[in-house]
């Protein structure tokens, strides 16, 4: 299954296959427009990343400034129809890495939920499309965006966040989904 400028992704469950259908659904009726921020439309499309560290045993998290909670590396796309990209280029943006290797082509995750309204932002729904990505090379360094920064055991990454999105890609990463995918190793 293919979202132009999101990907392939291969449902696994349910809850899977309700999450594509909803982003391909606001894709197919939003065109270019749900890759932008427009407040009227109801919500966008985001990329993010979640990154392994080198030895692939940790993942590398945000302790968000605005939304002060501990989440994957992740942002807007600002009209750039290709989440793929964005998520790398927040990747490389939040983290200070001076490397990061995607490891499969296709979409690790996609999680739709509901931002607040702030100011005179309405509440909308982001649709986030997640990527799998290993640390190569450089010193993680938070930015604005973020309090922190840390590298979290996946076992211990309860400790952190209770977010069932982020705690649900551990899960899709112990089941094995990266010896199941078609695209390993993708370096950029």
């Amino acid at each position: 299954m293919r979202i132009d400028g999101v990907g392939a992704f291969a449902p696994r469950d349910r809850r899977d296959r309700q999450e594509w259908s909803r982003l391909a659904a606001f894709c197919a009726h939003h065109g270019q427009a749900a890759f932008s921020r427009d407040p009227h439309i109801g919500g966008h499309v985001t990329g993010s990343a979640f990154v392994l560290s080198p030895d692939g045993a940790s993942v590398l998290l945000t302790h968000h400034a605005k939304l002060d909670r501990w989440l994957q590396l992740g942002g807007h796309c600002d009209g750039i129809a290709d989440a793929r990209f964005v998520a790398l280029k927040e990747a490389y943006e939040e983290s200070g890495l001076s490397r990061i290797t995607l490891l499969s082509d296709q979409v690790f995750d996609v999680d739709i939920h509901e931002i607040p309204a702030r100011g005179e932002e309405p509440a909308h729904l982001h649709y986030d499309v997640r990527f799998l990505m290993r640390a190569e090379a450089g010193k993680i360094a938070a930015t604005a965006e973020s309090h922190a920064l840390a590298w979290v055991p996946l076992g211990d990454l309860r400790h952190y966040s209770q977010a069932e999105s982020v705690l649900r890609m551990a899960r899709r990463l112990a089941s094995g989904w990266l010896t199941r995918c078609k695209f390993v190793s993708v370096t950029h």
